[in-house]
């Protein structure tokens, strides 16, 4: 059975029953008959709708008329819609790369050092180094202290300024309650190691002794810059006198006494007349009678152990005994104004 010509034979009945006069119909009678398309019997009218299932759907007749196998009509897909490429996540369903956490660098272990004379110079912007005064553009001598430590530390191990680093330096104010600050309360509780990740000390109790207890022996009596070099051979080839380091702390790692003088109005002075401002020994002194030993102390304990005649800028690494006379500088007795840094991380 050709389903096709009654088909069309249907829809041609159905048309003359309901169609009016006009337009390119011709008349016969009263009814009226649209004009076919094509000269093959049973063909639908040029006019005809398109409907779904209808003649040009899946219905449509093949080249002899023939209807194909019927087919289950397609219906869209259940789901949300298609998104834009640039929308669709990977197929591990983790966000695009750019919106991916940096990945964050473990760092080698690096808590201490003793700022070099470079450094000093280098930061201060004079060939005399700091004297004193540590501001360094902040609004206190342990703010400008610490941001130098900071700096220098971020220039050795890049990454390392996230450590947090504390100058090892006591002052007369800015405590609790308006009191003293401790060198030994602010630089965590350890452990400590050099540049290159030898052991300094394994907590405060290690750190107060004439040399730090449990230090690693190529560094114990020599304690070492940013740089993990033995700070007395800064090059690591010239003996230098240079171990005088500031701290304004006592043996014990607190506030040598409660006078200004002894920290250079709290490390924001660098006037001679300002005071005579506590250093240790980063190397210990050997010979010239113990003049070292200037203002009482030890010559060796590398927190306190001697007082230079003033808080200027100068820097004096070659041993000539004890200081010049007239000379009011903070390395006039061998030294240039360094101070040692710690992290509160290892």
């Amino acid at each position: 059975m050709r389903t096709t010509s009654i088909t069309a034979c249907c829809a041609q009945l159905l048309l003359l029953a309901c169609s009016e006069a006009g337009g390119n119909s011709s008349q016969t009678g009263d009814i009226t008959v649209l004009p076919m398309a094509g000269t093959g019997a049973g063909q639908m009218p040029v006019d005809q709708p398109i409907t779904p299932g209808g003649p040009t759907g899946d219905d449509t007749a093949t080249g002899d008329g023939e209807m194909p196998a019927d087919t289950p009509p397609v219906e869209p897909a259940d789901g949300p819609p298609m998104q834009p490429a640039d929308d669709v996540p990977p197929a591990d369903g983790m966000p695009p790369a750019d919106d991916e956490p940096p990945v964050e660098v473990e760092l080698e272990p690096f808590s201490f050092f003793v700022t070099s004379m470079e450094a000093i110079q280098r930061l201060s912007g004079n060939a005399d180094g700091f004297g004193g005064d540590l501001r360094y553009g902040e609004g206190t001598g342990l703010a400008g202290a610490d941001k130098i430590c900071t700096e220098i530390a971020e220039a050795s191990m890049p990454g390392s300024a996230s450590k947090q680093w504390r100058a090892f330096l006591s002052t007369t104010t800015g405590g609790e309650g308006g009191g003293p600050v401790h060198a030994i309360e602010r630089i965590g509780e350890g452990p400590w190691y050099d540049r290159v990740g030898r052991l300094v000390a394994m907590d405060r109790d290690a750190l107060l002794n004439d040399r730090p207890q449990g230090a690693d022996p190529a560094i114990i009596n020599d304690l070492p810059n940013e740089f993990g070099i033995p700070n007395k051979a800064p090059d690591g080839m010239m003996e230098v006198d240079n171990h005088h380091t500031l701290t304004g702390s006592g043996t014990d790692g607190r506030l040598y006494q409660d006078d200004p003088r002894v920290t250079c109005q709290d490390w924001t002075s660098a006037e001679g007349s300002a005071g005579q401002p506590r250093t240790g020994f980063s190397w210990p002194r050997e010979g010239f009678g113990g003049f070292g030993m200037m203002g009482g102390g030890s010559s060796s304990n590398w927190i306190s152990g001697y007082s230079p005649p003033g808080c200027a800028a100068h820097i004096n690494i070659v041993q000539t005994g004890p200081p010049p006379p007239g000379t009011e500088g903070v390395g006039s007795g061998g030294g240039y104004g360094g101070f040692y840094c710690f992290a509160l991380s290892p």
